[in-house]
């Protein structure tokens, strides 16, 4: 569904992915593991069109979209929840999502995603009318998952979706993202909490100064050494 070949970006004369290889299977939740500053927001914006690519390849549903901007990549399923959330504080929850919903792709599809949000998170229809600026930390994460539902997407983009969020809510938050997958949903997942998101994925990929240095199944990954070497030094 989503292949990611010898990607390279950077920011100015900087590079910091190095010939990146992935793959993210149909229906899967696929991690992105690795230390801080190893690139991994870098990656998922690179894939989405934030950041141009230097070289390599992205392809979505066998179509080369490399140099697609975002608003085609939206248009052609792929959306991102970004770090940091970025909602739009002074507007209310239901115009958050409304704003969600600006491809034709997404408009074909308003109601059947609004009803399908409000399933996935009850609290945003009883807050529909607050303003979002407004809710707790962890609802407005919650809303920012739900404005990336409206999109109509295939696949979802999550960059730390549980950062800053107490240990509760990054349960409820994991919970959440299982449920989108059994929606249907195709999840490429960047996160720092390695064994929560470890028990939730289907694959991992462990990325460290710009390169992917291991990938394969939960099982191939759990145990291996390079985990131990990235995450807990030994």
């Amino acid at each position: 569904m989503l292949k990611v070949e010898g990607l390279e970006s950077g920011y100015g004369t900087m590079q910091v992915l190095w010939g990146a290889d992935l793959e993210v299977k149909k229906g899967t939740i696929t991690t992105v593991l690795g230390p801080n500053g190893a690139g991994k927001s870098t990656l998922l914006n690179t894939i989405f069109g934030l950041v141009k690519p230097w070289n390599g390849r992205i392809i979505l549903n066998g179509e080369d979209v490399t140099f697609d901007p975002p608003h085609d990549k939206v248009e052609k399923g792929l959306t991102i929840v970004l770090e940091g959330r970025h909602l739009f504080p002074s507007m209310t929850v239901r115009e958050n999502l409304i704003l969600g919903a600006y491809t034709d792709r997404a408009m074909e599809k308003l109601e059947s995603s609004l009803e399908l949000v409000y399933s996935l998170f009850p609290v945003l229809k009883e807050r529909a009318e607050q303003m979002a600026g407004t809710l707790s930390g962890g609802e407005q994460q919650m809303l920012a998952i739900a404005r990336s539902l409206m999109t109509n997407p295939d696949i979802v983009l999550m960059d730390e979706p549980s950062q800053g969020l107490a240990p509760k809510l990054v349960m409820e938050v994991f919970d959440t993202i299982t449920k989108l997958k059994n929606e249907g949903l195709t999840i490429l997942l960047v996160e720092q909490n390695v064994f929560a998101s470890l028990e939730i994925s289907d694959y991992a990929y462990v990325l460290n100064e710009g390169r992917i240095v291991l990938g394969g199944t939960i099982d191939e990954v759990k145990d291996s050494e390079e985990i131990k070497k990235v995450y807990l030094g030994l």
